[in-house]
C-alpha cells in the first residue's frame, strides 16, 4: 500500500515553515491520539502516520531529501550503504552502533520529534461518606503548560529558531577518542539540533510555563483507598507539538471514628452495659443511612457479631452493597457509689456455689488450668 503524501497528511503546504508544520501536527495528535479514541480502531494507525510525517518535515536534512526524492529520499535512511554521501558512510553507521554504548544515543533519532508530556499524580483523601456516596471535589494541581506567547516553540515572536552552529541540527557531536568515535548531546542546544537567538521572554525559551490550575474531580460512588482515577490531557504539556499527559488522582479515605472499612462491608464497635447484654435489650445504632435498632438476646458475651444486611458500601465497579457488621462490647461499670458496691457484693454472694452454671467459661478455663499444673508433677 502506497503512502501519502506527507504534506497531505498534515494538511499544509509545501513552502510551510516549521511553526505552521508544528501547528498542523499538534491538532491532528490530539485528534487521533489511541488514548482519546479508545473505541477507534483506525484512530492508532492515523496517528502513527501524522507523527512520521512530522519527524519528516521537521528535520532540515530529512526533508530536503523527501521534496527532492519523495518516499524513497527518507525511507530506510536513504543513501544506505558504506559509500552512501546522503547517510555519511561508513563512519554515521559505526557512530550508531558505538554511540549508545558511550551515551550517544542513535545519531538518526531526531531531537525534534514530538514527546508526550509526563503523567502526573495527585493524593486526594476523602472521608467515608463522601466516599460511599460519591461527590465532586476542586483541586489544585501545579504544572507545565504549553507557552500561550510562543505557542510552545521557544522562540520570541517574530523571530524563529536556526540550526544551532555547534552541532549543525544534529543534535549530538563526535569526538574522536583514538580508535572509538564517540557521540555526546550537544551542550549548546541540549540535544534540539535548533537553536533560539532571541528566547521568548515569558517562558525563556523552555516552551512551558508553569501555572497552578484548579480542577474539579468527580469522585464515584464506593470507591476505596488504592483507587485511581485518570483525567485525560491534564499532565504536563507534551514537547515539540507532543500531546500533553495525564493526571491519575490516587483515592486515600481518611480514618472514620465510628466505622472501619473492609472492602464492601464496615464494622463498628457497640459498647453495651453487663445489664442489657445479661437480660437482653434493644439499641439504636448508627448507620450511613442513619440510625437502626438491634435487638440484643439474652446471655450476649463480648465479642459477639450482628450482621446488617445492606448496610455496607455498593462497590464502584458494581455488584451488590455490603453489610454492616456490628461488634459488640460490655462495658464493666465504672465509678460507682458505695450503695452500689455493696448491691454487686450481694449479687456476687447469689452466684457462689453455682459458677459453673452462670459462668461456664470462667469454670472451663480454671478446670483447664488444675488439669496444666497436675499434668506437670512428676
Amino acid at each position: 500500500m502506497s503512502k501519502r503524501d506527507y504534506y497531505e497528511v498534515l494538511g499544509i503546504e509545501r513552502g510551510a515553515d516549521q511553526k505552521e508544520i508544528k501547528k498542523a501536527y499538534r491538532r491532528l495528535a490530539q485528534k487521533y491520539h489511541p488514548d482519546r479514541n479508545p473505541d477507534d480502531d483506525t484512530a492508532a494507525e492515523k496517528f502513527r502516520e501524522v507523527s512520521e510525517a512530522y519527524e519528516v518535515l521537521t528535520d532540515s536534512e530529512k526533508r530536503a531529501a523527501y521534496d527532492q526524492f519523495g518516499h524513497d529520499g527518507v525511507d530506510g535512511q536513504a543513501g544506505g550503504g558504506f559509500g552512501g554521501a546522503g547517510a555519511g558512510g561508513f563512519s554515521d553507521i559505526f557512530g550508531d552502533v558505538f554511540g549508545d554504548i558511550f551515551g550517544g544515543g542513535g545519531a538518526r533519532r531526531n531531537p525534534n520529534a514530538p514527546q508526550r508530556g509526563s503523567d502526573l499524580r495527585y493524593n486526594l483523601e476523602v472521608d467515608l461518606e463522601d466516599a460511599v456516596a460519591g461527590t465532586s471535589v476542586d483541586i489544585r494541581v501545579p504544572r507545565h503548560i504549553e507557552c500561550e506567547r510562543c505557542d510552545g516553540d521557544g522562540a520570541e515572536p517574530g523571530s524563529s529558531k536556526e540550526t544551532c552552529p555547534t552541532c549543525h541540527g544534529m543534535g549530538q557531536v563526535r569526538m574522536q577518542q583514538g580508535f572509538f568515535a564517540v557521540q555526546q548531546t550537544c551542550p549548546t542546544c541540549h540535544g534540539s539540533g535548533q537553536h533560539v537567538k532571541v528566547p521568548c521572554h515569558k517562558c525563556n525559551g523552555e516552551g512551558r510555563e508553569r501555572e497552578t490550575r484548579t480542577l474539579s474531580v468527580k469522585i464515584p460512588a464506593g470507591v476505596d483507598t488504592g483507587d485511581r482515577i485518570r483525567l485525560n490531557a491534564e499532565g504536563e504539556a507534551g514537547m515539540n507539538g507532543g500531546p500533553p499527559g495525564d493526571l491519575y488522582v490516587q483515592v486515600a479515605i481518611k480514618p472514620h471514628h465510628i466505622f472501619e472499612r473492609e472492602g464492601r462491608h464496615l464494622q463498628c464497635e457497640v459498647p453495651i452495659n453487663f445489664v442489657d447484654a445479661t437480660l437482653g435489650g434493644e439499641l439504636e445504632v448508627p448507620t450511613l443511612d442513619g440510625r437502626v435498632k438491634l435487638k440484643i438476646p439474652p446471655e450476649t458475651q463480648t465479642g459477639k457479631m450482628f450482621r446488617l444486611k445492606g448496610k455496607g458500601v455498593k462497590p464502584v465497579r458494581g455488584g451488590p452493597a455490603g453489610d454492616l457488621l456490628c461488634r459488640v462490647e460490655v462495658e464493666t461499670p465504672v465509678k460507682l457509689s458505695e450503695e452500689q458496691k455493696d448491691l454487686l457484693r450481694q449479687f456476687q454472694d447469689s452466684l457462689d456455689g453455682s459458677n459453673s452454671h452462670h459462668s461456664p467459661k470462667k469454670s472451663n478455663f480454671f478446670d483447664g488450668v488444675k488439669k496444666f499444673f497436675e499434668d506437670m508433677k512428676p
